[in-house]
This record gives C-alpha cells, structure tokens and sequence, in this order.
C-alpha cells in the first residue's frame, strides 16, 4: 500500500519567489489582467484596460476572433514548424509586432525598457511610443530586436522632424504613423476617476495609495515620469498633470492628410506604416501611395466606438489590395490562435499592446515574458493541432469560414 501512495503523491518543490509563484497559477491573459488589476490602483489600471465610451469596440476586437474557424487537417509531419516571416523587411522569428503604449511606467518603474529588453530577446520588434517615458535613445540602448518608432505629428512640425530624426540616427527601422486620432476619444473610466498623466497622488487618491502601497512607494521614489522624447520642454512634456484629451487636442496637429505622408518620408529617410485604417478605402490609398505597411487598427477600441474590428475588415481589404503593401490586424489578439487566424485570411503578423501590459503590471519584465510566450507558444501549438507547418504558407481552405 505504502508504494502505491507513493506512486500517486509527490510533493511539488516549492517555489520561494512570490512572481514565479503568481505566474505560474495564470492559466491565460485573463488571469493575467486580474493580477493586474489587484496591483495596479484603479486609475492605472483603468487608463491601460479602457477604452471610449460603451467599450463596445474593445469588446467586439477580441470576440471577432471567435467567428474565425480554421480547418484542422490530420496526419501530417508537424516535428519541424517554421513561424518566422518578414514585417517591414526586418526577419522575425512570429509574425508579431509590439504595439506602442503611452505613459508605460505607470504601469512599472522600468515601463517601456522592461518591454523592449523582452521583446529583443525573443526578436519581436519593439514600438515606442511618442508619448513613451523612456526615451528613444534609452530604449534603443538596451533593445536588442528591430525597432520602430510611432510618430504623433505635433503642431510644432519642427519637433516633429527632431524626433523622426533622432529615431533614425539611433538605429530604429521604420515609422509608424498613428492616423486615428485627429481628436482624443472620450474614455469615460478615465473620465469617472479624474484620471490626470502622471496620476496626482493627493486627497482623492490617498486611499487608493494606501491599498496598493508597493505601487504607491515604487512611484514616489523614482525619477518623475514624462514624456522623455520632449523632456525639458515644459509645455509638452508631461511633467505637469494633465488630462491625456486636452494634452492630445492642444499639441496633435488635426490638420494631419495624406498630402504629409511625403513630408513624413523625406525627413526620416525610413520605410512607413500606418496605424489606425479602418476601411478598404483607406487601405487602397495606402497602397496607391506607396505606404510600406498597413496596420488596421481602431486603437484598441479607445477612440470611437463603433468602428469595425479589424479581424473581420481584414477578409476585404485583402481582397481590395492584394499584395501590394503589408497588412497587419492591431486589436484583440489573446491567444496564439488569433495570430494563426489573422496570418490565414492573408495579414503579415498582428500587433497588440494590452496583453504585454497586464504583464507588466503584474510582475514588471518577467510578466511580460509570459504573456509574450503565452501567445508565441500558442502559435506554435495551434499551426500544430491544424496540420500547418509554414505561417507564411499555410494550405488553401485553411480558413473554414468566417462568420458574421
């Protein structure tokens, strides 16, 4: 008897660190949200995880997905699967892309170094974000994958090409054109809480404070947090607190067109993408112009509410601009099925900023690995389980049906 217990009942090693330990209970992004939320204050966590208005869009983004169905094949050598491809011709090893987020050190003090030092150890190309607080030559110091640098056009046009060319000269491969956001969304959590850039740490957020003191201390003891690509410049910085909408409709110049995409070119010398199309006709232009990447995008949900997900545009836009230029779905990406399916109806890669965010709130850079191997992994298993073996060549009729 006593050797049958012992078959049965092995004590598992414990594991001293508390992250590890957290970790290692995440069954998915989910789970990786909710640590998250428990220890980010509600501000923070709100400001990351909203989006405008009804929150119909951020929704709709990742359910999409579901009314994509892969046809599973049986019986084929799946030992070797290759997921690499090219995005904005910068060899990856999958096809992902990390978008850029704003304000990340809020989130955790090393904010968007932490995200790139992991996402140039896995050779995933890394997005900073204008509104980054890590500058781009920080950022470029510890990165070791591709780079990319997301461009806000600023009224002042002179800062606009000072940042472009200080993106190039520090090694960064391609700009990325946010073109969604002519005016600020409403984002109504935001709204709610008074939330102001960096957040107020004051009366009407004491509480708060109290209840997540880890974070509270982490932030008081740092250097301030800015807008490190104009730090110094008081004005547009970020150093004072501010509400995100009067920042963006003060400083973001509404009168950006597409007669500026030239300007664009010629001043950083660097292969572009747009972020933000959320229609065919938008993407045609795109390609009549010479854009080099498309990334359909609604801004995860965040600016208007209602716009489609970019999944289900995707099936159309393909359709309308073939080969032409490089289309990649920003949006609702969760799982590594989501890739597989967005690679399947014709997308490049995909491109996300939540998931690697909940992890970095929950455990700073090792929660940020995880949620990146989490997805990466899930593609690996998922070409698997459907009898693919290339990304970039998977079998005609791979996609059963896509439904409305």
């Amino acid at each position: 008897m006593l050797k049958s217990v012992r078959s049965v009942v092995q004590l598992r090693r414990f594991e001293f660190s508390k992250t590890t330990r957290r970790l290692n209970a995440c069954g998915d992004l989910d789970d990786l949200r909710a640590i998250a939320k428990k220890r980010l204050p509600g501000g923070v966590f709100d400001y990351f995880d909203g989006a405008a208005e009804d929150e119909v869009t951020k929704t709709e983004n990742s359910r999409a997905f579901a009314n994509v169905e892969l046809r599973p094949r049986i019986l084929r050598d799946v030992s070797n699967i290759d997921t690499s491809t090219t995005i904005m011709g910068q060899p990856v090893p999958f096809p992902i892309a990390l978008s850029p987020t704003g304000f990340t050190r809020i989130a955790h003090p090393q904010g968007e170094l932490a995200v790139a030092r992991v996402a140039g150890a896995m050779g995933l190309p890394f997005t900073l974000s204008t509104l980054g607080t890590r500058s781009i030559e920080e950022v470029a110091a510890v990165a070791t994958g591709p780079l990319w640098y997301q461009l806000y056009v600023w009224k002042d046009r002179g800062l606009s090409r000072e940042l472009v060319q200080r993106a190039k000269a520090a090694g960064y491969k391609s700009i990325m054109l946010t073109v969604d956001t002519p005016v600020f969304g409403r984002r109504e959590r935001d709204v709610r809480r008074g939330f102001t850039l960096p957040p107020k740490i004051g009366l009407e957020t004491f509480i708060d404070g109290i209840l997540h003191p880890k974070w509270t201390w982490d932030f008081v003891r740092n250097e301030p947090i800015t807008f490190s690509a104009v730090a110094g410049r008081a004005d547009v910085d970020g150093s004072r607190a501010i509400t995100l909408a009067d920042y963006v409709n003060s400083q973001f110049d509404p009168t950006l067109s597409w007669k500026d995409l030239e300007w664009i070119r010629e001043e950083s010398g660097l292969p572009i993408m747009l972020k933000g199309i959320q229609c065919v006709e938008d993407a045609l232009v795109a390609a009549d112009m010479g854009v080099d990447a498309i990334a359909l995008s609604n801004h995860g949900g965040r600016q208007y509410d209602g716009a489609p997900a970019p999944i289900a545009l995707l099936p159309e836009v393909m359709q309308a601009v073939g080969n032409r230029i490089e289309v990649l779905v920003d949006g609702g990406v969760r799982r590594g099925s989501d890739v597989v399916k967005a690679c399947a109806l014709g997308a490049r890669g995909v491109m996300f900023g939540r998931p690697y965010l909940y992890g970095l709130g929950a455990a700073g850079e090792p929660g940020v690995k995880w949620a990146l191997d989490h997805i990466t992994q899930g593609v690996t298993r998922t070409m698997a389980l459907i009898g693919e073996t290339s990304i970039t060549h998977m079998s005609d009729g791979v996609v059963k049906r896509v439904r409305q």
